[in-house]
Order: C-alpha cells, then sequence, then structure tokens
C-alpha cells in the first residue's frame, strides 16, 4: 500500500488537524515493533556470529553465508560462483591484435553518461600482443615508483587477496597458452614467473602481483557503514593522468568531484551510487572512454607535468605540437562485485595509439573530429582541448575529406561498424 493510500484512509477516520500525530503514533509503533523481533532473534539465535576475519589465513573459512562485519561495513558472502570462462586456445602473445575500440559519438551534442552495458564472462580480462610491452612497463613502475603505484588497506586484505585468487583461476582457463595453475598459484610460461598465493604473508602486496598478471590497472572499491564506497585497494601502474597516492582512501564521490569529472554532480552521483550499491556478483557490466594525449608516454603523461609534482595539469602541455606527438588514449573498463569480500573491481585496461594510425581506418577521422566539435566548455577544460583542438581537427578534417573522395559512403557507417567499436 502507496503513502498516499494510508494517509487517505486515516483521514477519513481522524480529522486533518491529527494526521500529524497519527503519523508520530505510527512511527513509534513500528520501532516498537522492529526493537522486539530484533531482540526475539538475537535471544534465538545460538550461533555465534564469527570474529572479524584474519585477512592473512587462507580464504576457506569466507565459506560460509553467515553476515561477516568488518571496519568498512557489512557483506553477507555470496555463494555465486563466476562460470568458467572458455578457452582462448589460438591466442597468441605476439600475433593477437588489441581490439579496436573507438568510443565516440557523432555531435553536435555531448551526452555525459555512465554508458554501462553488460559484460560476457569470457570478456573480463583483455590481453593482446602488447602484453610483454604492458608488463615491461609495469615491472619498471614496481621497481622504481613502488607503493606510490599500488597498496592495499588493512581492512582490504580479504578482498584484494579475492581477486588475486579470481585472476589465478581465470587466466589458466582464458588464456591456457600462456597461463598454467599449479597447486599453489599460477605460472606465465611466457615470462617464466611463477606466483604462490597461498603462503602467508604473501611476499609482495597481493595487488601488485594482481597487476604483474594483466594488462589492465585494478582497483577496489568498499562501502562502509555511511553507504560511500572507498578506493581502500590498487594497482594505478598505467594510468597516465591520474596517481593513486592522490584518490587513495578517498569515496567515490570525493575520486570525481576532486578531479574535476564533468557533470558528476548533476548527472552522475546519485546513478552512480544507487549502481554500486545494486550490484550483483552475476551482473559485470563495461563501460569505455577516451581521451587525447599529446606525448608517447603509457604509464604517464609528462605533458602535464612531473608525476611527482604538487599538483598537474593540463596547463603546463604545450599548445598545438605537431600531429605526430598526438595520441589516441582509451580506457575499457569492468566493473564486477566479488562474492565472497563484497568489493566492487575495476579493472581498466588502456589502449594507446597514435592518431596518425586510428585514422587509417575508414569513419573515423570524421566522427572523431564530430565528437571533439560536440564538447561543452566544462568536458573540453576536463580533456585538455585548448592544447591541440587547432591542430588535431584540421588533421582529422582533412583525413575524412580523403575518405570520403576516395568513396567512403558516410551515410553507410552504421552497417559497417557499431559503437564502441
Amino acid at each position: 500500500m502507496s503513502i498516499d493510500s494510508i494517509r487517505g484512509t486515516i483521514s477519513s477516520i481522524f480529522p486533518v488537524t491529527d494526521i500529524a500525530g497519527v503519523f508520530i503514533a505510527l512511527n513509534l509503533c513500528s520501532c516498537l515493533v522492529l526493537f522486539i523481533f530484533r531482540k526475539w532473534k538475537s535471544s534465538s539465535d545460538h550461533t555465534a556470529r564469527p570474529p572479524t576475519p584474519d585477512l592473512e589465513k587462507p580464504a576457506s573459512r569466507y565459506n560460509n553465508r553467515e553476515k561477516i562485519t568488518r571496519k568498512f561495513g557489512d557483506w553477507t558472502p555470496s555463494d555465486f560462483k563466476r562460470p568458467t570462462a572458455t578457452s582462448y586456445s589460438d591466442w597468441d602473445v605476439h600475433t593477437s591484435k588489441p581490439i579496436p575500440y573507438r568510443p565516440f559519438r557523432y555531435g553536435p551534442k555531448y551526452f555525459v553518461t555512465m554508458g554501462l552495458r553488460s559484460m560476457k564472462w569470457d570478456e573480463w580480462i583483455e590481453l593482446d600482443n602488447h602484453y610483454l610491452k604492458y608488463h615491461a612497463d609495469k615491472k619498471k613502475r614496481l621497481e622504481e615508483r613502488g607503493e606510490k603505484c599500488y597498496g592495499t588497506a588493512p581492512e582490504a586484505m580479504d578482498g584484494a587477496i579475492e581477486l588475486l585468487e579470481e585472476l589465478c583461476e581465470y587466466l589458466p582457463e582464458r588464456y591456457p597458452t600462456m597461463f598454467q595453475k599449479t597447486p599453489t598459484g599460477i605460472t606465465n610460461t611466457i615470462t617464466n614467473e611463477t606466483f604462490n598465493i597461498t603462503q602467508r604473508p604473501l611476499p609482495e602486496d597481493p595487488m601488485a602481483t594482481a597487476a604483474r598478471l594483466v594488462q589492465d590497472d585494478l582497483a577496489l572499491m568498499f562501502e562502509r557503514p555511511d553507504g560511500e564506497y572507498y578506493l581502500l585497494a590498487g594497482a594505478i601502474l598505467l594510468a597516465g593522468f591520474w596517481r593513486l597516492s592522490d584518490k587513495f582512501g578517498m569515496p567515490l564521490s570525493e575520486i570525481h568531484t576532486s578531479g574535476d569529472v564533468p557533470q558528476f554532480r548533476e548527472k552522475l552521483e546519485r546513478g552512480m551510487m544507487n549502481f554500486f550499491r545494486r550490484l550483483k556478483p552475476e551482473e559485470p557490466v563495461l563501460r569505455n572512454n577516451y581521451f587525447i594525449q599529446v606525448d608517447d608516454c603509457l604509464p604517464w603523461s609528462h605533458s602535464i607535468g612531473s608525476e611527482d609534482a604538487e599538483t598537474v595539469s593540463w596547463n603546463t602541455a604545450a599548445k598545438n605540437k605537431a600531429i605526430a606527438h598526438h595520441y589516441f588514449r582509451s580506457e575499457r573498463q569492468s566493473l564486477r562485485r566479488l562474492p565472497r569480500s563484497g568489493a566492487v573491481v575495476f579493472t581498466i585496461r588502456t589502449y594507446f595509439e597514435p592518431i596518425t594510425e586510428i585514422v587509417k581506418e575508414p569513419y573515423v577521422p570524421g566522427r572523431l573530429a564530430s565528437a571533439i566539435r560536440s564538447w561543452g566548455d566544462d568536458v573540453s577544460r576536463y580533456k585538455g582541448k585548448e592544447k591541440y583542438a587547432e591542430v588535431l581537427l584540421e588533421y582529422l578534417d582533412q583525413k575524412h575529406e580523403e575518405q570520403v573522395k576516395a568513396g567512403l559512403a558516410v551515410e553507410k557507417e552504421d552497417e559497417a561498424r557499431s559503437y564502441p567499436l
């Protein structure tokens, strides 16, 4: 029964002036009934609630369905088990090319949305023939920058270990030509690395180990009693424009507002918070975004300043650099909830290509130019448009015109490729 129908029923019995008193009485009665029910349930439940877990011990103790109370809130472990991944038996570290994500739409309007779509489990982790370069870059970053790039809060350790365990199960299933499952963890047969994930204490932070296995950056968000999700574990080694040390420990909303994400408060915040709270382990999703970068460094865009500077900004970037310095940087992000810990996992896979290469693809120059022109002032500032628009748009227009003159049928684009590819 709706509140309005309840109010109508009461109004037919009591004078209008008494309605407020009646609602107060009803609320008090509801609270009393709830209190008595909880007392009765507590006295009738003779099973001791498990203590706060020792996060450095094996995870088998968490296989029960009892609610486990942690510092960051409550989560009832789910019995969901990820479906076994389909073997990608013909995948090859030298020949399997990256998927050409092109997540930009024609103008004239630019819509700020979360842009979520359902994910198939075989799509969770994407590897390609850039793997060895990404692996080398990550190894160097871990050695040179260490805990500036990765970390796990003590209360998030169980979630970080669960993520590492998931990867050690998934990767040998999906990429058997590269990974083999072992009694204690996983072996990468291409890089000749073996990781023991059962020993305690672990030889390194589980987020660092997880990052060595894949091309993605990784982040774990945990809900605390205030209802906010906090970044409490991560390995952000190839982010380009942001630093884990700036965001670690922040709630989701502050991560976005501190980064001046356009229209976050107005259009994204409420929907994003609702999405996080409702996300189920069996319902993973994907999203894509894109940026323009005016230097060739995948791990960190030095054009926006030194990675160790107090603040970084597009203000430091040189304006209108030659087109050879322009790169298309896109991210494919997956989001899923881990069933044991309840952590929400972000995998952030970056694709990095010269603009001079992607314009060779049919339709790309014209659609990208239209998309950039559709950015509002806030999005333009966020993406640094002032620093490259003049040179980039002139180049894209030229390449689009060349494609049209060569016979490109612009009106048939939807038949040839679909968004976001």
